[in-house]
């Protein structure tokens, strides 16, 4: 995945950004940049270097003030879009944190079709209060990138990006930027609030426990960002929160015709499949299952699936999954007794074990 991400920043797309800069600045040498940025390193370098070398590099070759650098940048920004326009953002983030008015007018408009969600959070770490005004203003802005980047700034454990400790700590000021967005009309601002109150729940769980309570039954709206942004919390089995969305009742219900691989080899997936009933409609349920990956200490380390989340309108539901044991750069996996149980809203109502050879052997 990140050979592939990295190809974003490409010969064609260091051409077209050659030629826009050159469009919006005559003397823009772009021979020589090219130069500059294909260096012998370059094929190295991976999606983050990559864009590091290009920030620096169009540093070099604008022999400007910065606000002269960011009035030519914001005209080239317009020819680009999503995750390759991150170059703008990063280049804020390398040169403007002496210059708070002029960077936040960048990141806004650099914002739209193209997230300044990681710029972001280094003048939150060196301007707090600055940056957290700030992003209370955005969030009432009339465009939808420009409100999400208000919340998905500030989230405690934004992936990829720089941690924000204090927020871990205290989400606080956090939290006032999801009161003002937790209404919002766009799925896509819906979406980071959720993902905001889910990190907020991996250090502070009691409150985003307090602010589901407090949330839910209003529309469906937040009912869904609170159950989104519960998921690690009901992935855990909190009572509680199982409570809250009405995945607390699973005495009716019978797990059923389980069956499994009870060996497998490596590189191969793992199949299984069971029926859940009940004497009367099963209703709302949550069903996952946990495999207990054998480690390299001998021990097992416990990781959920999510199978099926909603109500069911029957007396009885069958299930079939597989699981890959292909080896990834996330995980490896190691020879010998695995586990795998099924899990009825937040509770282990089945264990087995299973075995995985080397096919070498």
């Amino acid at each position: 995945m990140a050979t592939l991400l990295k190809n974003l920043y490409s010969q064609e797309f260091i051409e077209k950004l050659s030629i826009s800069l050159h469009d919006k600045y005559k003397n823009f040498k772009i021979d020589e940049f090219k130069k500059a940025i294909f260096i012998n390193s370059w094929e190295s370098f991976e999606l983050k270097q990559r864009m590091r070398h290009i920030s620096k590099t169009l540093y070099e070759f604008l022999p400007f003030s910065y606000k002269e650098q960011i009035e030519i940048l914001i005209e080239v920004k317009k020819d680009f879009k999503a995750l390759e326009a991150m170059i703008f953002q990063d280049f804020v983030e390398v040169f403007g944190l002496d210059d708070f008015e002029v960077s936040m007018e960048a990141l806004e408009k650099f914002t739209i079709y193209s997230s300044s969600e990681f710029a972001i959070r280094q003048f939150i770490i060196k301007y707090e209060d600055e940056t957290i005004d700030q992003m209370k203003l955005w969030a009432k802005s009339k465009n939808e990138h420009i409100r999400r980047l208000a919340s998905e700034g500030c989230r405690p454990r934004l992936p990829w990006a720089v941690a924000l400790p204090k927020f871990k700590q205290n989400p606080q000021k956090v939290f006032e930027i999801i009161e003002l967005l937790k209404n919002d009309s766009s799925k896509y601002v819906q979406k980071s609030v959720a993902n905001n109150l889910n990190d907020i729940s991996k250090d502070n769980p009691h409150l985003v426990i307090d602010f589901v309570k407090n949330n839910l039954g209003y529309s469906k709206e937040l009912d869904w960002i609170c159950k989104h942004g519960s998921r690690t919390l009901l992935k855990k089995g909190d009572k509680e929160v199982l409570d809250f969305f009405n995945f607390d009742k699973s005495h009716h219900i019978n797990l059923t015709n389980f069956c499994c691989d009870k060996t497998i080899f490596l590189n191969e997936d793992f199949n299984f499949s069971f029926e859940i009933n009940s004497d009367e409609t099963i209703g709302n349920i949550r069903v996952e299952y946990v495999i207990y990956y054998l480690k390299s200490n001998n021990n097992h380390n416990k990781k959920v699936f999510m199978i099926s989340q909603n109500s069911i309108e029957s007396t009885k539901k069958r299930f079939q999954k597989k699981q890959s044991f292909k080896n990834m750069t996330t995980r490896k996996h190691y020879i010998g007794t695995h586990f795998i149980g099924i899990l009825i809203n937040g509770v282990e109502v089945l264990k087995e074990e299973f075995f995985l050879h080397d096919p070498s052997n």
